[in-house]
């Protein structure tokens, strides 16, 4: 074990108090997070931020060296509930975090602008927003089969190859 991507970013967050850090785990709930997070747990708890909670790390090359979550930092962790590996978050990880469910926004102006600055016209972007406004609301609705983590987002559209027309053929 050894100093890490985490460790090297509460470092430059304890270096700039004033600026907030945000780190993104992306598919949180795919890990043993306890066995991750490890000393973590303790530290990212917002009461736990600060020197009078540092921590000797296990790999810590000094006996001496002591380390704490910085109160600027701010960890996001990401996942597609859809998997169903959501009930693999331990409780004790859970009472860390506060959750917030993030749906598609296919009628966003963002979303219509970027489709628009491809090369849509306005009614393939008309059609696109309201077909996959309807089938996501149908994919909620199904609770015994589906529901709202099964909406499809964004991605598909994203991601337009440079040079690509966003028309019918697309």
């Amino acid at each position: 074990m050894k100093p890490g991507v985490f460790l090297e970013f509460c470092e430059r967050a304890l270096a700039d108090p004033e600026t907030k850090y945000v780190f993104v785990i992306d598919e949180i709930n795919r890990g043993n997070l306890s066995k991750i997070l490890g000393e973590l747990m303790l530290l990212i708890e917002p009461d736990k931020r600060g020197p009078d909670w540092a921590t000797k790390l296990a790999y810590a090359e000094s006996s001496e060296a002591r380390f704490y979550v910085p109160e600027n930092v701010y960890i996001l962790g990401m996942m597609n509930t859809a998997d169903r590996s959501l009930s693999l978050v331990d409780y004790a990880l859970r009472r860390r975090f506060a959750f917030l469910t993030l749906r598609p926004q296919f009628g966003a102006p963002k979303f219509r602008t970027q489709l628009l600055s491809r090369g849509a016209t306005e009614a393939l972007v008309t059609r696109l927003v309201t077909s996959m406004t309807a089938l996501n609301e149908a994919i909620s609705d199904n609770k015994s089969d589906l529901g709202p983590g099964f909406c499809i987002g964004h991605s598909f559209f994203a991601t337009i190859p440079d040079g690509t027309v966003a028309d019918e053929a697309w």
